[in-house]
């Protein structure tokens, strides 16, 4: 009876009657040559990593989680998240102890979501690994403007400035998002981060358009 009021959408693809397809998982298979090196137009002065193209089922995914409410998806992007880390674990360009800092979102946009979808999913992803400790360490100030439709300028304006350092960070750290654009948020993160004395290894994300 649910289901006719509500019926199942698959997040990637809207394929009634699954909650996530066959065919939208195989697109968030993480291979063992992946993440690959992505190159923003802002460098942020460390490896940036990409899980994939922001695109299609993972496009789909990841705006279903940010916009409409799909905690369902979280999962899925989490197995993802995770076997990238193990990857590059394995390739030591990552080592524990570790600490993983999603990169920061407006606190307004969080509210509206539940909670922040990053951190959700950075914490579905390293729930497994010992030596890995989520921390969200770094706020959006007031004000900050939603990036989405911006310039790569305006972005680039719009975040200067605008992130601070809520919590200390040991260990290495690598910053983790969604989607990587220009770069201007995870350069703005890195940096703070850096200022304050962290070793911020990596940025890995989900998807760089």
């Amino acid at each position: 009876m649910l289901d006719l009021v509500l019926p199942l959408q698959c997040g990637g693809c809207e394929i009634p009657g699954a909650r996530w397809c066959a065919g939208c998982a195989k697109e968030l298979i993480v291979k063992p040559d992946e993440p690959h090196l992505v190159t923003p137009r802002l460098d942020p002065g460390v490896p940036v990593l990409s899980l994939g193209r922001y695109a299609g089922a993972r496009r789909q995914a990841i705006v279903a989680v940010k916009e409409r409410g799909r905690v369902d998806l979280i999962a899925p992007l989490a197995a993802a998240l995770r076997q990238g880390i193990d990857n590059l674990l394995t390739w030591g360009i990552l080592d524990s102890p570790l600490s993983v800092v999603p990169a920061p979102t407006r606190r307004s946009a969080a509210r509206r979501r539940g909670g922040d979808p990053v951190t959700r999913i950075a914490r579905a992803a390293t729930a497994t690994h010992p030596g890995l400790t989520v921390i969200p360490a770094l706020r959006l100030k007031a004000f900050t403007r939603d990036s989405v439709g911006l310039s790569g300028a305006d972005r680039q304006r719009n975040i200067t400035g605008r992130v601070r350092l809520a919590r200390s960070v040991a260990d290495s750290v690598v910053v983790v998002d969604d989607v990587i654009t220009t770069g201007a948020t995870v350069r703005e993160s890195v940096g703070v981060l850096q200022m304050c004395g962290a070793d911020v290894v990596a940025v890995l994300a989900l998807a760089h358009a």
